[in-house]
């Protein structure tokens, strides 16, 4: 048995080293059948960050079927949604997909090149496509479509749309069939009802998000296959209605928040009244957080601080989860006769394809399967906790102590921490596997995820807690954690970090100017201006967001000033590393020029990199190589750690 050494925090040897993190970052998306076979999307960090489409064989076999430099990704509304569809034409798969590259959809079947369906636009952001839908019947699929029609980012209209199957639309744009006329800003792809009588969709308008409030249209379809006037039968300014499809009997089921969660309804009437979420906030055009099958009954993922799987019966209003070692599912989901199809992951597994078989009830990995790329007695130990904030509110949060079966820490030392804070800043963080944590973990740094006052996943009034509250409630509750942490004798007072991306670079960045609980901190792809992002310097989805986070920009401008890291970077005293793709449409680079002009001529040590090729979240093996050795030698300078084997950061003044 090997000798457990002692050693400080920090110091402990790791075989998780950055490489091993990054080459098993990302996990499947976007799962779906074409005819008996189970098909999704899977990331390759190591071949540009791409994401390929793959195909479960009828043996149990996977083929990534596109080969590099194919890449299955939409960019509507940016952040992209269902990106493919496929059935089976006279016994041979038929698959359309977005590529990445140029955004065109493209006709792919086995042994043949792909094939263009769509033009290509010079205007603005160009043509874009996602939520596909296949309609071989009546040779078109459907979808959205995203037009820019000029070179601003919010010079953009989107539509429900059908393309011709048989290529007619590759070089002319009239060939795409319009279904409906632009009247909502936002829309998703168009359901239609098993009669093909009627079509729903769900849409929105700015300045909400779609969390917000949105409407679930109906249409009947008319005789020239275009959608006829539509009806709003839910959704509204302050209901958002997550997700609708039709049942197999023609009943339209669709995930509202109405009561304050997100629950299920068919045709009005709630299927199961509870106090947790069977939706989620629709970053992605296409999320599926339910899948009606043909006996009646409906696949759902819920939950309240994390997902299950279960099969809903709209009957008795019962669900019954599958059983399995899978503690959260993300919002994709598939069914054929009685297969169902989702993404699951658990503290000690990644991401993996499952399926359940709901004849029997028997649950089991099919693809992707985790593979455990060093011991598994390494993985972070997480503790599930819920700390006190101000006022006495409740802040949830996922707390992995350093742990490493090889290494303790000598004597009465207490550990770095570093607290982690999620983008969105409507969303979550999961409990499940991430190298990237037991990266830091497995080397004696303890982290700490915070699902802030904002987050989803336990109702809509702690949603709610952060609207005109960004910048304070998030940085509040993350320094709640961090501090409980140090007053209750788990992390050191001295070593405490923080860190984040997008919107948690926002919270990192505001934590750094408004208090002075951390000694450093991490700041990934931020947005740190928020007058600059609230005035064209972001994405069209996300150029009125601030309207709830912030408040009305004409009405208190003061507010944007009084918030921004930029505003105050002279009051930052904590060493700092700061991260940026230089094809950011989202957070673009010029918000880090500026916040660093105000930091020139400062005492405050600091490190900027920037990463050519790369956007809003790092994808390629070597970006998120370099990230993570860079932010580990911040902590190691600041925390006096000595880890072995990572290259300094040189911090400059």
């Amino acid at each position: 048995m090997e000798k457990v050494q002692t050693l400080p925090y920090g110091a402990w040897p790791s075989p998780i080293d950055a490489a091993v993190a990054a080459a098993h970052d990302g996990h499947p998306e976007f799962v779906g059948f074409v005819g008996d076979e189970v098909w999704w999307t899977e990331p390759r960090p190591t071949e540009g960050g791409r994401r390929t489409l793959v195909r479960r064989h009828g043996d149990g076999t996977e083929e990534a079927v596109l080969p590099a430099p194919w890449n299955v990704r939409s960019r509507v509304i940016e952040y992209g949604g269902r990106p493919w569809a496929g059935a089976v034409v006279d016994g041979t798969p038929l698959v359309v997909f977005v590529h990445f590259g140029d955004q065109r959809l493209y006709r792919w079947s086995p042994g043949v090149e792909p094939q263009p369906l769509t033009p290509v636009s010079a205007v603005g952001g160009g043509l874009r496509w996602a939520d596909l839908v296949m309609r071989v019947e009546d040779g078109e699929v459907w979808c959205v479509l995203e037009e820019f029609t000029g070179d601003g980012p919010t010079d953009v209209r989107r539509v429900p749309a059908a393309v011709p199957l048989d290529g007619s639309a590759a070089g002319d744009r009239a060939a795409v069939r319009e279904l409906t006329p632009e009247r909502h800003r936002f829309v998703t792809g168009p359901r239609l009802s098993p009669d093909g009588r009627r079509a729903a969709w769900i849409a929105w308008d700015h300045p909400r998000m779609p969390w917000d409030g949105t409407e679930l249209l109906v249409a009947d379809v008319t005789v020239d296959g275009t959608l006829g006037t539509p009806r709003t039968v839910a959704g509204g300014p302050e209901e958002s209605v997550a997700q609708a499809d039709w049942s197999a009997d023609g009943g339209l089921l669709y995930t509202s928040d109405r009561t304050g969660w997100w629950n299920l309804y068919r045709d009005g009437t709630p299927l199961c009244p509870r106090e947790e979420e069977f939706g989620g906030p629709m970053w992605r055009i296409g999320s599926r957080w339910f899948a009606p099958l043909d006996s009646g009954t409906i696949a759902v993922v819920h939950g309240r601080g994390a997902t299950a799987l279960g099969i809903l019966d709209p009957e008795t209003g019962e669900v019954v989860d599958a059983a399995g070692p899978w503690t959260e599912f993300s919002g994709t989901l598939a069914v054929h006769g009685e297969r169902v199809v989702a993404v699951g992951a658990s503290p000690r597994s990644a991401w993996e394809v499952v399926e359940l078989d709901t004849r029997t009830g028997h649950a089991r990995v099919i693809g992707a399967a985790h593979d455990d790329a060093v011991d598994p007695a390494l993985y972070p130990e997480p503790q599930i906790r819920t700390f006190t904030g101000p006022d006495g509110r409740d802040v949830h949060a996922h707390v992995y102590p350093p742990h490493n079966p090889g290494c303790v820490a000598p004597g009465p030392e207490l550990p770095p921490y570093v607290v982690w804070a999620h983008g969105g800043p409507t969303g979550r963080s999961p409990l499940v596997l991430d190298l990237e944590i037991a990266y830091f973990t497995s080397r004696g740094i303890g982290v700490a995820e915070v699902n802030y006052g904002g987050s989803t996943g336990y109702g809509r009034e702690y949603r709610n807690r952060l609207r005109e509250q960004w910048g304070v409630v998030d940085v509040e509750d993350c320094a709640a954690v961090a501090l409980a942490l140090a007053d209750e004798g788990t992390a050191d007072r001295e070593r405490l970090a923080i860190r984040g991306g997008s919107a948690g670079g926002w919270t990192s960045a505001a934590s750094l100017t408004a208090t002075d609980v951390y000694a450093c901190g991490t700041i990934i792809y931020p947005i740190l201006d928020l007058t600059g992002w609230a005035t064209g310097e972001t994405h069209d989805f996300e150029s009125q967001y601030l309207e709830s986070l912030v408040g009305p920009l004409a009405e208190v401008p003061g507010r944007y000033a009084e918030r921004s890291p930029t505003e105050h970077a002279d009051r930052i005293t904590a060493p700092f590393l700061l991260l940026q793709g230089l094809d950011d449409p989202i957070c673009p680079p010029t918000q880090c020029d500026r916040f660093l002009a105000r930091i020139e001529g400062g005492r405050v040590p600091h490190a900027y990199i920037a990463f050519e090729g790369e956007g809003h979240g790092f994808r390629r093996a070597e970006t998120m190589v370099r990230a993570l050795e860079a932010e580990l030698s911040l902590y190691a300078q600041v925390f006096g750690l000595r880890p072995a084997g990572v290259p300094k950061l040189e911090l400059t003044k």
